[in-house]
This record gives C-alpha cells, sequence and structure tokens, in this order.
C-alpha cells in the first residue's frame, strides 16, 4: 500500500512506531495531488510550504514525546471554512481574494490536534449544488470515472479522499452535501447532529441546516475526526453544550439485538435498480449479525423537498445579503454610487444557481407570500422531525440508499435545476430534523460506488457509527480504491 492510500489509523500507527515522518508522509500526498489533480481538479488551492511546516512541527512535537491520532496527519478543508492567512472563496467569484483573519473552530481544533492542511477543497458556490458543478471556478471530477461528477457540494473534499490526494478532508452538509459526495466517490461522510460541531467560521448558506463534518476512507477515520471537531464552542450560539462521548470505545460492539427500521417511503420509483438492489442486501447482512430489520412509515418523507427548497433558499437569501462589495471580497470597480455597486457586484460576483436561490428565498420571505410559503413549511418541518421522533421509538436507527442513484454525467443534469435537486431527496431529511446520520458504500454499480446511510436520533452519533462500522467489518466494498 502506498502512503497517500494510508487511512489516518494505519498512517498513526506508522507515526507512532517512527515508521515514517509526518514530512514523508505529507511529502507523499502532495506527490500525489500534482500526479492526478490535473485530472481530479479536487483542489481549489494548495498550500504546499505551509502544510510541510506543520508537518515538520508536528514532527518535533512527536520527538518530544506527544502523540494523538491526528498529529501529522495531511488534511484537506473545503472552502466554505475560514482559514487564518488561506483564501477562501466558497467556490465563488464574490470572494476571490478574500484572505479570513482567523481560523474556523473545527479548522482551530485540528491544527491543535497537530493535523497538518494541505489547502482547500473545490465546492458547489457557497455550498449550493449536488455536483460541484456550482463551482464558479471548474467541476471536479469523479475519481471513479472522470467523466462524472464527484457529487456536491463537498465534491472537492469526497474527491480528494477518495483518490489519495489527503488522509482525510472536511465537509459540510446542509442537505446531504458531505454523505451523498461519500456516496458517489465510494467513501464515508458523517453528518453530524445540528449543533455537535461549531459553525463558527463556517460560511453560512441556511443556518439552521449547515453542519460540519468528516469525509474519510473508513467509519473509524470519520469518528478520530469527530472526536476531534465536536463539543460545545461558546463562539456559536447554536453548539449543543453536551459532553462528546468516546467513539472509538463503541465502534465494535456489534448491532446484535438492534433494531433497524427501513421507511417504505425511502425506495421510491423511478430509482436506479442497483442502487435499492444494494442497500436491500445490506439489510441482510444486518440480519446475519443479530439485527432485526424493521419495516416503518414516515408519512411527510414526500414533503422534504418542497420544504427544504423553500427553508433553505429563504435563509440563503438572508445570509448571503452580506456580500456588497463594501466590506471584503470582489467589489465592481466604475460603480457610480453605493446602490450601483450593490447590483453590479452581486450580479457578477454570483453564479446562476446562487442568484436563482436567493431569489426563491426572498420571494418565500416577501409580504403576502411568508405565511403560505416559509411559515406553512416549518410547520411541515416539525411533522418531518415528528416522523423520525415516532420511528426512533420503534428502532435504534435508520437504514436507507444516500442517493436514488450513482453518479451521473458532467453535464447530464445542469440545465435542469430540479433533476439536481432530486438527487438529494434522500439526504434533505436528516437536516430538517437536525439529527445524525452516515454514509457508506455499499456495492458497485457499473464500475461506480453506491452508498447507503445509517440515520440515528439527535445526538446518537456513537450508535450510527458502531452500525456502520458493523456492516463495514462485514464487507469489502470500503477497501475499493479507484484506479485513475
Amino acid at each position: 500500500m502506498q502512503l497517500h492510500d494510508l487511512t489516518i489509523h494505519q498512517a498513526h500507527e506508522l507515526l507512532a512506531r517512527r515508521e515514517i515522518s509526518s514530512v514523508e508522509l505529507t511529502r507523499a500526498v502532495l506527490a500525489r495531488i500534482a500526479a492526478v489533480d490535473e485530472r481530479v481538479r479536487a483542489y481549489l488551492r494548495v498550500t504546499d510550504e505551509a502544510a510541510l511546516a506543520e508537518a515538520a512541527a508536528a514532527d518535533r512535537r512527536r520527538a518530544q514525546g506527544e502523540d494523538g491520532p491526528l498529529l501529522g496527519i495531511p488534511l484537506a478543508i473545503k472552502d466554505v471554512l475560514t482559514t487564518q492567512g488561506v483564501e477562501t472563496t466558497c467556490g465563488s467569484r464574490i470572494l476571490q481574494g478574500f484572505i479570513p483573519p482567523y481560523d474556523a473552530t473545527v479548522v482551530a481544533k485540528l491544527r491543535a490536534a497537530g493535523a497538518v492542511v494541505l489547502g482547500k477543497t473545490n465546492t458547489d458556490e457557497f455550498a449550493m449544488g449536488s455536483s460541484t458543478e456550482n463551482s464558479a471556478y471548474f467541476t471536479t471530477h469523479n475519481p471513479w470515472d472522470l467523466e462524472r461528477v464527484p457529487g456536491g457540494s463537498s465534491g472537492g473534499s469526497a474527491a480528494a479522499t477518495a483518490a489519495g490526494e489527503c488522509i482525510a478532508a472536511i465537509g459540510s452538509d446542509t442537505g446531504g452535501s458531505i454523505r451523498q459526495p461519500a456516496a458517489f466517490c465510494g467513501i464515508a461522510g458523517v453528518k453530524p447532529t445540528y449543533g455537535r460541531v461549531s459553525r463558527y467560521g463556517l460560511v453560512a448558506f441556511a443556518s439552521s441546516l449547515d453542519q460540519v463534518g468528516p469525509l474519510a476512507k473508513d467509519v473509524t477515520d470519520c469518528a478520530l475526526l469527530l472526536q476531534t471537531i465536536a463539543g460545545h464552542d461558546p463562539n456559536d450560539s447554536t453548539s449543543a453544550d453536551l459532553p462528546v462521548p468516546d467513539y472509538l470505545s463503541e465502534l465494535g460492539a456489534g448491532v446484535k439485538g438492534l433494531k433497524l427500521g427501513v421507511p417504505r417511503e425511502y425506495f421510491v420509483e423511478g430509482m436506479q435498480p442497483e442502487v435499492e438492489q444494494a442497500v436491500r442486501q445490506a439489510l441482510t447482512v444486518y440480519e446475519a449479525l443479530g439485527a432485526e430489520i424493521v419495516d416503518i412509515s414516515m408519512p411527510h418523507t414526500d414533503y422534504c423537498l418542497s420544504v427544504y427548497y423553500l427553508l433553505a433558499p429563504a435563509e440563503a437569501s438572508a445570509n448571503l445579503a452580506r456580500f456588497d462589495g463594501i466590506r471584503y471580497g470582489y467589489s465592481a470597480p466604475e460603480a457610480e454610487d453605493i446602490w450601483e455597486t450593490f447590483r453590479q457586484t452581486r450580479a457578477a460576483g454570483f453564479g446562476p444557481e446562487v442568484k436563482r436561490r436567493i431569489m426563491l428565498g426572498a420571494y418565500a420571505l416577501s409580504t403576502g407570500y411568508y405565511d403560505a410559503y416559509y411559515l406553512k413549511a416549518q410547520k411541515v418541518r416539525t411533522l418531518i422531525k415528528q416522523d423520525f421522533d415516532r420511528a426512533y421509538e420503534q428502532c435504534d436507527a435508520l437504514v436507507v440508499p444516500t442517493a436514488p442513484l450513482t453518479a451521473f454525467r458532467i453535464g447530464e443534469k445542469v440545465d435542469d435545476p430540479l433533476q439536481l435537486y432530486l438527487v438529494d431527496i434522500f439526504t434533505l431529511s436528516a437536516n430538517l430534523a437536525g439529527i445524525c446520520g452516515a454514509a457508506i458504500p455499499c456495492g458497485m454499480a457499473d464500475g461506480l460506488p453506491i452508498g447507503m446511510q445509517v440515520l440515528g436520533d439527535a445526538y446518537q452519533e456513537a450508535k450510527v457509527l458502531r452500525i456502520a462500522y458493523a456492516y463495514e467489518q462485514a464487507t469489502d466494498w470500503h477497501l475499493r480504491r479507484p484506479a485513475l
């Protein structure tokens, strides 16, 4: 196995035994980026020199007797999290040249743990998209098939992880943006419970839905990353003041005696047959491991897509009002007055999908429509949450597909936004309900990975990881890597 293919826990063992240094590991990953990123295009910017300096500092810390699972491990950061001194654009022209004066809490925690930051990964503009085709800079390619999308909006982080261009990565998930690209790229990804991980320094898309989480080559790595980034942060008023469990200690507890719910509404007409087949096959694996499979119904599932595309754009229209060309980022050079500056800056700086969502959101919040759209959507969101509450009274977790299909071709859905929105049909609900979920690979179709989700109740990440790990250990899908 080459160094760039290592998991976090494998790399940590070699580092702890002094068989490799962090500088060696980081050089190997940087060499991998140089070799393949021209084709994959996972990174918006790679910070080679800073990464090697951080790796050398990690080696010094280890030489002084320090140790930790992330000490000296090269990671990639989605370009929606602020990084001190490193350009942060959110995949948008409007923030081109913006260099934050501070690290996001998640980034600060990773640096404190000794992780090496390789650079910033590509994303749909302001995390708005399901394919990374909405990046203002370029489209990232799926390492399993370079003609296909890696998913989105954390497509850069997922593709980099799958291609060995980082040991693991950080993404964000507003409606499935960690889990769906994890499924398309054949890796693991975790969307933590809303409030479990600080959003301080995460550039907001939809503040009641956004959550930061890990993308990694296996469930153990996801647990290691989550252990580091989770926890209360006084800088984020929505961050939960709850103790963080030891996620690793419960990983191997198995699923014997657990009840796993299968909502019938998550197996819909028009799904790719291989996806349904792979998830149903995974359920038989769980049964063989001693879990009980429970058929359940979640009657408001059909409304998730409509509710999400009212609430998320409404919050986005408010959050993106701050990008006006006055305080930071791009500013229209030839505007005659302040109003013209606003108009020209936003017209030139935002891409078509961001403009579409701002308009949708502004309309839903406007006088005369607020009650009919936004308020009604909030009420239905409550009903969706109640569906989950009832489900968790009957079972320990839900097992469902991550996406209704495997990775689609670049350009295939770009002219039909509704088709793109439908790709997130199985992931949106977890964000609306504020619960946690993990995506893991469970099969292949025509050389492309298939993913499934384990969805757990709020703050039940330990249980979700344990259930995902049990399946992972019983199969070998997580060991497969793209040939590139």
